[in-house]
């Protein structure tokens, strides 16, 4: 249960939710976010925070989870359950986009299965458990949609046929206009420079109002000015209402085309709006990954019964708002224990006690809402069933309720149903109304609070809240540290003793007369002014002793990393100890061996010889350098005694004997930095002619080292030569790759280069069809260009654009 339903807005929590919905990247996932509540059941909390650490763990690995492409396809599917209904070649398109954005989630939800069957990210795969791409859908979209979104020639026979018609007619029309247009140039009527257009999907000519009645034809508007008639000439009426015809025909052949792909698509539906569902719901969690991922929020140990166990905790709104300001948040450090579950705070106005409340109630929320707290891993928290919150003013005429009225309302519901799951937050306790009085009621309050078992942060500044927690089982004292020498808070929490509201230190401070502050300690008594001073000492002795104890805790691990450190070294060297006898062992070994065996040899040899005098000299000979050598090498580095681990020097490379000579036709050689062997079919000068499997290239000769490694053959040698980051490059090329370029202004060989390479990318990339734009002018850029594509073998044929789109200014190529 969380009380008041203004919760999230007294915590500060609203602008996680704006933000949360900011970082989805699709319109489902932004559906999650109001969506989002809060949970009481252990096993959804821990499967929605392990869901969310997942997704931030491959963030942080540079596994980013695929969402792109993903659209809001579902208001399109919907009205597509209808029969007849008929889903438009646009919004084909996103469907196809989502998808695939489907298909490569599953892909990369099945990559994070070992070969043990075992995936690194369970939760995230339980989430997806529904989640299956369409392979027979996106298959008959492809069929019917190119990646612009339109509808292919290909789709069907009828619709090939209509365009292919429409192209010869519009081909006949440009013929025609452009024979009128000529004659009436001829003839005066036209002006050299005119250019066709089309007026309500007719192609016309303008003309002036003084030829209108010289060029027979239609008219079919008039300029704003009045000075240009827009006629269509009557040798292509008959041919423009032919084209129009085709085109109705174009329509209704897409409209059937696109009626059968959406009754292919229907029984589909359901399962597809599943899926947009099921990835809404991983773009949300992948939000909460990022937002966790800005705020530091890490997963903490999670138990099923109430903990409060927070190290380095911060209000994720505070965090984010200092930020931006350059400035850093103070954390805070808070402990609650089954002993010491309701903590009263006390201590100066404005020195972060409802902060200190505030991030308490904002991170159990975020928890219990599946989201990661910024906290340190360290922390500890529970599960709570309640959370009940007072603070702020909820005074409102309209409901006749004034500041403490509503106060004591909100008490009222906490006691009502409060318990032992239950976690409390309240704000300046017992304010409102007449000190004595309502300190009393707020202590009676608090006793029950403790009775029930509750959890909870209160802030105070009633002393007698102060000497209740301090005597009573079950509730413990904190307080706001304050700086007396610079009068100014420092936003830490300290547990275990009250603090001062230093009242007469602020309004000495603020500039109050001193005569005033003397009246006010006179009246407040002696007993009263100095039990706030004993408050002080205390409250300095302790951070004294905490910094002493910090200190000493400092030089303790110092001296414990240090030992390990020692104890590491000793373990190393004893170690390399063992290792040396060893091997010093297996070296004596060896020498024993041998030495055996060259006395085996002696004998034998005396034996074979029977006892020949020279053969035996000879022997004892033998043994006698043999023995020589075995004592040089022992006095010379002493092996089995003085042996210690030393530095081993990299020996080095040894080249082949003929690596200095100098390199000739037929060597095998490879570049330097490359692996991939060639050989040498030419030597000019300082430069030389390799042939890298099926590639012949110039190099200079000293960026050539000769090669032991043979060259392979066949064609898998050409392919193998192609390195990843070309085969990138060229993808990237591709991707960026335009079906028109643009020679306006060139020179004819500049534009004759242009264009070669243009078409080489073209053909390379498989493009059906491109477009040239070299302009009118004289006609010379346009003749040097179609000479060129005469000789080009890729080029099938080309021709005028339509009139309609740049007519003789643009060469359509088509290519085989």
């Amino acid at each position: 249960m969380i009380y008041p339903e203004t919760y999230e807005r007294k915590i500060g929590f609203e602008p996680v939710r704006e933000r949360l919905a900011a970082l989805c990247v699709s319109s489902a996932g932004r559906r999650e976010v109001p969506l989002m509540g809060f949970l009481t059941d252990y096993n959804a909390i821990s499967h929605a925070l392990d869901a969310t650490a997942e997704m931030l763990a491959l963030s942080a690995a540079g596994n980013d989870f695929p969402l792109g492409g993903l659209h809001d396809i579902e208001p399109v599917l919907r009205r597509a359950r209808v029969q007849g209904a008929v889903i438009p070649a646009e919004e084909f398109r996103q469907v196809r986009r989502t998808l695939g954005a489907v298909a490569e989630a599953c892909s990369f939800l099945k990559s994070t299965y070992g070969e043990d069957g075992a995936t690194t990210c369970p939760a995230l795969c339980a989430e997806a458990a529904e989640l299956h791409p369409f392979p027979e859908v996106t298959r008959a979209i492809d069929r019917v949609l190119d990646e612009g979104g339109n509808v292919r020639d290909n789709a069907s026979a009828e619709l090939s046929r209509i365009r292919s018609e429409l192209a010869r007619i519009s081909g006949t029309v440009n013929s025609i206009m452009r024979r009128v247009m000529a004659r009436a140039v001829a003839d005066g009527y036209l002006e050299p420079d005119a250019a066709p257009s089309v007026r309500d999907g007719r192609l016309v000519l303008p003309v002036s109002p003084m030829n209108k009645r010289r060029i027979s034809g239609i008219v079919h508007d008039e300029s704003a000015s009045g000075k240009t008639f827009y006629i269509e000439p009557a040798e292509v009426v008959e041919v423009n209402n032919r084209s129009r015809e085709l085109e109705i025909e174009e329509r209704r052949e897409v409209l059937r085309i696109l009626a059968e792909l959406t009754a292919e698509l229907r029984p589909e539906i359901e399962s597809v709006l599943g899926c947009c569902a099921v990835m809404g719901r991983l773009d949300f969690i992948h939000a909460k990954a990022l937002y966790a991922d800005r705020t530091g929020g890490v997963l903490p140990h999670l138990s099923e019964k109430p903990e409060l166990e927070l190290y380095h905790a911060v209000h994720p709104v505070l965090l984010e708002s200092l930020a931006r300001k350059g400035q850093e948040v103070v954390p805070l450090d808070i402990i609650l224990t089954p002993s010491k579950r309701l903590l009263v705070i006390s201590g100066p106005n404005a020195g972060g006690k409802s902060v200190c409340l505030k991030t308490v109630g904002a991170l159990q929320y975020m928890l219990q809402c599946g989201m990661l707290p910024p906290v340190y891993e360290n922390s500890h928290m529970g599960v709570f069933d309640d959370i009940f919150i007072d603070i702020g003013d909820d005074q409102s005429i309209e409901n006749d309720l004034s500041t403490y009225s509503s106060h004591l309302r909100n008490m009222r519901e906490f006691l009502r149903h409060g318990r032992r799951t239950s976690l409390v937050l309240v704000d300046e306790f017992g304010g409102g109304t007449e000190p004595q009085i309502g300190g009393a009621i707020a202590q009676a309050i608090l006793k029950v609070f403790n009775e029930k078992g509750m959890w909870g942060v209160i802030t105070t500044h009633y002393q007698n809240l102060k000497h209740l927690a301090d005597e009573t089982e079950g509730l413990v004292n904190g307080s706001m540290l304050y700086d007396r020498q610079q009068m100014r808070p420092l936003f830490r929490l300290s547990i275990g003793s009250p603090g001062s509201s230093f009242a007469l230190e602020i309004a000495r401070k603020t500039g109050l007369p001193a005569d005033v502050l003397a009246d006010a300690e006179e009246i407040a008594g002696s007993d009263y002014v100095n039990m706030d001073r004993y408050l002080l000492d205390i409250a300095r002795d302790r951070r004294y002793w905490e910094n002493k104890r910090q200190a000493i805790r400092q030089k303790e691990k110092k001296l414990e990393e240090t030992l390990a450190r020692y104890e590491n070294d000793a373990e190393t060297l004893r170690q390399h100890r063992r290792e040396i006898l060893a091997e010093a062992k297996e070296e004596a070994r060896k020498i024993l061996d041998g030495s055996n065996a060259s006395i085996e040899r002696a004998i034998r040899e005396i034996r074979e010889s029977q006892a020949d005098r020279e053969r035996t000299q000879a022997a004892r000979l033998a043994l006698q350098h043999e023995k020589a050598d075995i004592l040089k090498d022992k006095a010379s580095d002493n092996r089995l005694l003085r042996k210690a681990p030393k530095a081993r020097h990299k020996e080095p490379e040894k080249k082949p004997a003929d690596a200095q000579k100098p390199l000739a036709v037929g060597d095998t050689v490879k570049l330097d930095g490359q692996g991939t062997p060639g050989k040498i079919l030419e030597i000019s000068g300082k430069n030389a002619t390799v042939a890298f499997g099926m590639l012949k290239t110039q190099v200079k000769l000293q960026r050539l080292q000769r090669t032991l490694q043979q060259p392979s053959s066949g064609a898998r040698e050409g392919a193998s030569f192609v390195s990843a980051s070309t085969v990138n490059s060229m993808r990237d090329r591709q991707l960026e790759f335009s079906r028109e370029i643009d020679v306006r202004g060139m020179r004819a060989d500049e534009a004759i280069q242009a264009v070669t390479y243009f078409l080489d990318d073209a053909i390379q990339f498989s493009q059906g069809q491109v477009r040239v734009l070299h302009g009118t002018g004289t006609g010379a850029l346009r003749q040097a260009i179609r000479q060129y594509l005469d000789t080009v073998p890729g080029v099938e044929s080309y021709r005028d654009e339509d009139v309609r789109f740049g007519g003789a200014g643009i060469t359509v190529i088509t290519l085989s």
